[in-house]
């Protein structure tokens, strides 16, 4: 089946959905990245049973998170919602995008690549995978 994205608005008869789930284990007293996890949703795992991954395998509710923007909260939480999924994160979100123009005194918010090239940090992996989006973001919270 193949994966479709839309540049502008969802079209009507279509729902935005998690199709893939990138983590990266960030020891923050070290400053280092420790790990990257990638999970797949649909066909490999269903939502459900990503969720429950994601508490039981990366202790997903025990530990602060952080994305790039608000978008992909959001979207676990609106997904949750809608499937009577129980929230897999804790409470604590840190939104990078924000902290890193707090931090760096800009005046627009930058897309990861751009704050990476900002940074003077070199893109790693495929942009828009999962767990290669989420090594770069790691990259970025190090230096924020």
């Amino acid at each position: 089946m193949p994966v479709l994205c839309w540049d502008k608005e969802l079209p009507s008869d279509q729902v935005s959905e998690i199709i893939e789930i990138g983590l990266t284990v960030v020891d923050l007293r070290a400053g280092e990245r420790m790990a990257k996890h990638r999970i797949l949703v649909r066909p490999a795992l269903s939502f459900r049973e990503a969720c429950r991954t994601l508490a039981a395998r990366h202790r997903s509710a025990e530990l602060p998170w952080a994305s790039w923007g608000d978008y992909d909260r959001d979207q676990f939480t609106r997904q949750c919602r809608d499937t009577g999924v129980e929230y897999p994160f804790a409470g604590q979100h840190t939104n990078a995008k924000v902290a890193f123009t707090a931090a760096r005194g800009l005046h627009r918010r930058p897309g990861m690549a751009q704050a990476l090239a900002l940074a003077g940090l070199p893109l790693e992996g495929r942009h828009h995978r999962g767990d290669d989006d989420a090594w770069n973001i790691a990259a970025l919270v190090r230096t924020s």
